[in-house]
């Protein structure tokens, strides 16, 4: 019986040893694994189909011009005041953005003038825009040119006169440096004036504008030459003068 009991015990610890004893590692659970988001390309904005900015010539003088500009968008499509304008010697020179000859900086207005003086009478000068980050408008081209020199005067003496009209007597002189090939008078009535007759010139009227140019024989004055040309006008009320500009 003993042997039998102990045989018993033998196999039971045996079996009891292989279900309990140091039992295999069970393996580690794998770390969670985050995805990484896939980045999307920052959206290119649509632009309208225009220019982002555009300028107009308002005034001339003989050695300045001014420029009306208006800036239609803001970045990325346009830009933000001040902007740069950059006048420059020829088309070829504009477009290369090459020695740029005059500049000038707007003011913080978005619609606004713009001034660049310093400039060569009687010159044409191209001009393009840029911004204070220093990027180049690809678009805005465009000619100037600066006002001559006055190359003549022109004074007006009233003959004769009586109720309904005047007969008026007008100098031309030469008053620059080089000899004019051809002169012409312009001037704007105040009244109802009308020229009836021109001698030793020839009329160009458009209402009240009035330019007089010279005839085919006294178009040619030397430096500080002098002519004349006469009028026969009609009015209600004859002007105590006028008020003339020469121009070559």
């Amino acid at each position: 019986m003993l042997r039998i009991f102990l045989a018993v015990t033998t196999m039971a610890l045996a079996g009891w040893a292989g279900t309990t004893g140091v039992a295999e590692a069970a393996p580690a659970p794998a770390p969670a694994v985050t995805p990484t988001p896939t980045l999307s390309p920052s959206p290119t904005p649509t632009c309208p189909p225009a220019l982002p900015i555009g300028a107009s010539v308002t005034a001339v003088t003989t050695t300045s011009v001014t420029l009306s500009y208006s800036i239609f968008f803001r970045p990325p499509c346009g830009y933000d005041p001040p902007m740069t304008v950059s006048l420059f010697a020829s088309r070829e020179d504009a477009q290369q953005w090459r020695a740029p000859v005059a500049q000038a900086v707007t003011g913080p207005e978005r619609y606004g003038a713009v001034t660049v003086d310093q400039l060569t009478p009687d010159t044409e000068y191209w001009y393009r825009f840029s911004d204070a980050e220093g990027r180049r408008d690809p678009y805005w081209i465009a000619a100037v040119r600066t006002a001559a020199l006055e190359a003549c005067s022109a004074t007006a003496t009233i003959d004769s006169q009586w109720g309904t009209g005047f007969v008026a007597t007008v100098t031309v002189r030469s008053t620059g440096t080089q000899t004019l090939d051809r002169w012409s008078v312009s001037w704007r009535w105040a009244g109802d004036e009308r020229i009836q007759t021109v001698w030793r010139g020839v009329a160009e009227t458009a209402g009240a504008d009035v330019k007089i140019r010279n005839a085919s024989y006294n178009g040619t004055l030397a430096p500080g030459g002098v002519t004349t040309f006469g009028l026969l006008v009609t009015t209600s009320a004859v002007p105590d003068g006028l008020t003339l500009a020469c121009n070559r």
